[in-house]
């Protein structure tokens, strides 16, 4: 098996095991570890209300440093009081006697249904087979096992040369429903071998998830667990980068790079979903404007199921616009379907309808707005919405 995802770059070890915790007997409970203590920086849902997993994460990683990050599936240890807390704390413990490590150097994550305990027995047993599991090529289960309503396991990478140095950067990210912008999207955990200082590690982090992270939504629903964790273990043997220059951009390009894969992989399988769609706005007058609308627009019902039915509607797409609450003028605004125009200067132009349904048949769409009102530019990726969203919705817990 090939290093793939968080094991791509050096020193990191995964695995993904089937605890119980899920009936099915899928895999439920992964393991990533580095050989060594890794800086590390997070980002955290924004939700008022917070698991307790996502809790112990956030106050552990404002020591800088982890070993490694364990993460259950199937329950989402959030809402259950201080019983959720203490079986965080049980299970940090856990991984740090089997790793070698304090517990405050293990992070956590938990995802699935709300309200439950963790069954501890099972984590327990879990763990110390994940342990024994741990490898190199374990990037995929750990991938797998991090896995709810999604449909595939979703891992990326780059490599690249500085300063003759070759640096990896390696993800995986889980989510299909209750994704949208503001770091309520998923959960991800990136590894890197860059050797890099913690501020400009935060730094990169938060450039990155702003333009892939914080540009999907599926259904406009923020969760109570979700987060993205990047370990940086500087293995790769490279002059530590400790503020911006050439080294520094090379890093946050190729983090970058890895971090749209992932969210665009989160896009594509919302839950239900049949078709990825990319939403370009062009010309805005501020970032502000840009963002309000890309939101409204990627989150209407009305835009994502006429998407789904090849519906060259338009209207759908301009109404969702101004109800945004950006300000704009709409009589200088363009709209176009992949390559074909079907709206301009606020209003229709004559278009090849046959054309157009073969542009939303495919199974990537991209609406394009120019604004034709500034020069900011920005993008979201969403997905269209089906029958199957509500059925799995519908009987989430079942």
């Amino acid at each position: 098996m090939a290093k793939t995802g968080v094991t791509a770059p050096l020193g990191f070890k995964a695995s993904g095991v089937a605890c119980g915790i899920k009936e099915n007997r899928e895999k439920d409970l992964a393991l990533v570890v580095s050989d060594i203590p890794a800086t590390c920086a997070g980002i955290f849902t924004k939700n008022v209300v917070k698991g307790h997993s996502l809790k112990w994460s956030m106050k552990a990683i404002g020591r800088g440093t982890a070993r490694a990050v364990a993460i259950n599936s199937g329950c989402a240890n959030a809402c259950v009081g201080e019983d959720g807390d203490r079986d965080a704390f049980e299970m940090a413990s856990l991984v740090s006697r089997l790793v070698g490590c304090e517990a405050d150097d293990v992070l956590l994550g938990s995802t699935g249904v709300i309200g439950y305990r963790l069954d501890m027995d099972k984590i327990r047993t879990g763990l110390e087979e994940a342990s024994g599991l741990l490898s190199g090529e374990g990037g995929t289960d750990a991938a797998r096992a991090i896995m709810t309503t999604d449909t595939f396991p979703k891992e990326a990478s780059r490599v690249y040369e500085h300063g003759g140095h070759t640096i990896t950067i390696g993800g995986m990210a889980k989510g299909s429903g209750m994704i949208h912008p503001d770091m309520a999207t998923m959960i991800s955990v990136i590894t890197t071998d860059a050797n890099i200082s913690r501020d400009m590690l935060d730094k990169a982090l938060r450039g990155a998830a702003d333009v892939s992270y914080n540009r999907i939504s599926v259904d406009g629903d923020t969760s109570v667990c979700d987060k993205v964790l990047i370990l940086a273990n500087g293995l790769a043997g490279n002059p530590v980068i400790d503020s911006d220059g050439p080294a520094y951009r090379a890093f946050e390009d190729a983090l970058k790079a890895v971090a749209i894969e992932l969210a665009r992989m989160l896009a594509k399988d919302g839950e239900g979903a049949t078709k990825l769609i990319e939403i370009n706005i062009k010309n805005a007058p501020d970032r502000n404007t840009a963002h309000l609308i890309l939101n409204a627009i990627a989150k209407s019902p009305l835009v994502k199921t006429a998407i789904h039915g090849c519906d060259a509607n338009w209207g759908r797409i301009i109404t969702a616009a101004g109800y945004s609450g950006a300000e704009f003028d709409p009589d200088k605004v363009d709209i176009s379907l992949g390559e074909i125009p079907v709206c301009k200067n606020g209003r229709a132009v004559p278009f090849d309808e046959a054309a157009a349904l073969e542009i939303l048949r495919a199974p990537e769409v991209v609406i394009t707005l120019d604004m034709n009102q500034g020069t900011v530019t920005d993008r979201i990726w969403t997905c269209d919405l089906t029958c199957d969203y509500v059925r799995i919705n519908g009987s989430y817990r079942t």
